[in-house]
This record gives C-alpha cells, structure tokens and sequence, in this order.
C-alpha cells in the first residue's frame, strides 16, 4: 500500500505523510524503497533464501524489487550512483556461506543497470546478533560495527545502501551516518521488506 511513511517506510494510516521518529529525529538516509511488509507470506520466502540458500526465491524477490525501483525511478526517485550492499561479517558469512544483500545487489545491479561496489563498506568485527537487542542497544552495537574501505570515492556520490530486511532501520542508518560523514550527498535504502 502506499499508507507508509516517506522516509523510512513504516507503515501508516494515511499516504504521503512522515511518521513522528523521522520526524523527531530525520535519519542520515533519504529515503527506505521496501515493496513489502515482512510478513506472510513474504517472510517465509525472504527467510528460506537467506538461511536455506534457495536462490530461485532471491532472484525471484529481488526481480520484483527491481520492478519496484524501476516504477520509483519512473515517477521521480533520484537513481543512485552506486549500490553497495551491506556487508556481512566474516564468522556470519563462513557460516551461511553467502552474503544474501550482495547477490540481491548484483541482481538489481544488472536489471537496473546500475554499477555496485561490493567492497565499499566492511564489517571489520562480529557484533551481537541484532534480533536480540532493543533499538537503542541496536544502534550503539552497530556505530563501530561498519567501516569504509580507504579506496571508497563516495564524497558528492548518491547511494543506495542494499539490504534483504529493514527491522528498525538501525543498519540502515549506522551505514547512512557513515557515508553522509564521508561526504556521500544522498544515501537511500533499498530492501525487500520493511517490519
């Protein structure tokens, strides 16, 4: 539905509207583009190619992602410079042996034409898992959690920060606040579903 907040995409009861966190407290990220709500069925699918490597179900939901965009972009959202996916850290990645957010970025990198940097963004330490902290908890486990490669250009750049699901966009905006430091001008989030 389009009843969502502009900015990062909660759901709300009327269109075109911010909710109060943003409000209150804008995030570093422009804008949160999430075609669902992490919910049935949408949540079964997204957990079953991140945690059951079923990659038909990725490429199937990152095509409809990038159907999503093309629709954004078509009624005015800015297309971004570079899509960067967010890292995984590497004890998560050996276990899952796959990093979901940069095989959805390589996917959107492809139908939407769009160049990606894999290697921007690091996640030089493991950090507590986020399912199991409150907000606050969240945002100060993930302030040192991300890094920026020394090579990354991103000063004056548009980006758009890759991720499969936004919980309570804590990632979103730790990675945001690192690039808006670095000089990015624009920073938006693209993810499959929003909770």
């Amino acid at each position: 539905s389009s009843d969502l907040c502009t900015v990062c995409a909660v759901p709300l009861p009327d269109s075109g509207l911010v909710c109060g966190a943003c409000l209150k407290r804008p995030p570093a990220f422009e804008r949160v583009e999430a075609p669902w709500r992490y919910a049935f069925p949408i949540d079964s699918l997204i957990t079953r190619f991140k945690h059951q490597a079923r990659w038909p179900l990725g490429r199937l939901l990152g095509e409809l992602l990038s159907h999503h965009l093309q629709h954004a972009f078509a009624e005015g959202l800015p297309r971004p410079d570079w899509l960067l996916p967010v890292p995984l850290a590497s004890k998560r990645l050996r276990q899952r042996g796959f990093n979901q957010a940069e095989m959805l970025a390589d996917w959107l990198a492809a139908s939407l034409a769009l160049p990606t940097q894999k290697h921007w963004l690091q996640r030089p330490q493991d950090t507590a898992h986020q399912q199991d902290l409150d907000a606050a908890a969240r945002l100060r486990n993930l302030r040192r959690a991300f890094a920026l490669d020394a090579k990354a250009e991103v000063r004056g750049k548009h980006l758009a920060v890759i991720d499969d699901v936004l919980t309570t966009g804590a990632t979103g905006e730790a990675i945001a606040q690192l690039l808006r430091k670095a000089g990015a001008a624009r920073v938006d989030v693209y993810c499959l579903a929003r909770t």
